[in-house]
C-alpha cells in the first residue's frame, strides 16, 4: 500500500471517529485527544494528520455537505415524474428520528458557522445546491403544466429549505416539538399550496 493511500485511510479513519463522537455527544467536550482515543490513534498520530481539532472538523464538514447534497440528488435521479420527484426530495430533506447522524452532524457543525467564514461558506453551499435541486424540480413542474407556481421557483425553493432546517432542527431535539410525520405534513401541505398539486 503506497503512503499517500495509508494516509488518506487514517485521514478518513479520524473523521469517522469525530463523526461518531459529535453524533453521540454534540461539539461539546470533542478534542483532538478524544477524537484519537475513539479512533486507536495516539494523540501525536492525530496531530500529524490535522494540526488541529478546526483542521479535522474542517474536513468532516466538507464530507457531511458532499453526502447529504449527494443523497438528495440520488433519490430523485431516476424519477421523472415532477410530482414523484418532489415528494421524494422532501422525504429526504427532515430526518426521520433524532438519531438520524447524518442530519445531527450537519446541525452541530452548522453552529461554527456564526463564527468562522469557512464553515459559513460550506453552509451557503449546502443551502444553495438544496435550492438548485428543488427549483430543477419546480420549473420542469412548471412547464409540463404538473406544478402552477404561486412565487418565483427561486423563491419557493428558498421558502423549502428554510422549513426543512427549521423542522430539522426541531426533530432532532432530545424532545422534539413535532414528530416526523407531523413535519412530513407540514412540507407537504406547504409544497402542495406552493405548486397547486395535490401531493398527498
Amino acid at each position: 500500500m503506497s503512503r499517500p493511500v495509508a494516509q488518506a485511510e487514517r485521514r478518513l479513519t479520524l473523521i469517522n471517529a469525530a463523526e461518531t463522537m459529535i453524533a453521540k455527544h454534540g461539539l461539546t467536550g470533542v478534542t483532538l485527544r478524544a477524537v484519537a482515543n475513539e479512533a486507536g490513534m495516539s494523540s501525536s498520530a492525530a496531530l500529524y494528520y490535522y494540526p488541529g481539532l478546526k483542521d479535522l472538523l474542517d474536513d468532516v464538514q466538507k464530507q457531511a455537505v458532499e453526502r447529504f447534497c449527494t443523497v438528495r440528488a440520488v433519490a430523485i435521479a431516476q424519477i421523472s415524474d415532477p410530482r414523484e420527484r418532489l415528494k421524494a426530495m422532501i422525504r429526504t430533506g427532515i430526518p426521520e428520528d433524532p438519531s438520524d447522524r447524518l442530519c445531527r452532524l450537519l446541525m452541530e457543525l452548522g453552529a461554527y458557522a456564526r463564527s468562522d467564514a469557512a464553515y459559513a461558506a460550506r453552509h451557503i453551499t449546502l443551502f444553495e445546491r438544496q435550492v438548485a435541486i428543488y427549483v430543477g424540480i419546480l420549473e420542469a413542474g412548471a412547464i409540463t403544466g404538473t406544478f402552477k407556481l404561486a412565487d418565483t421557483s427561486d423563491t419557493l425553493a428558498r421558502s423549502l429549505v428554510v422549513l426543512e432546517d427549521g423542522l430539522g432542527l426541531h426533530l432532532l431535539n432530545v424532545v422534539p416539538a413535532v414528530d416526523y410525520p407531523t413535519a412530513l405534513r407540514i412540507l407537504t401541505a406547504y409544497a402542495e399550496t406552493a405548486t397547486g398539486c395535490r401531493l398527498s
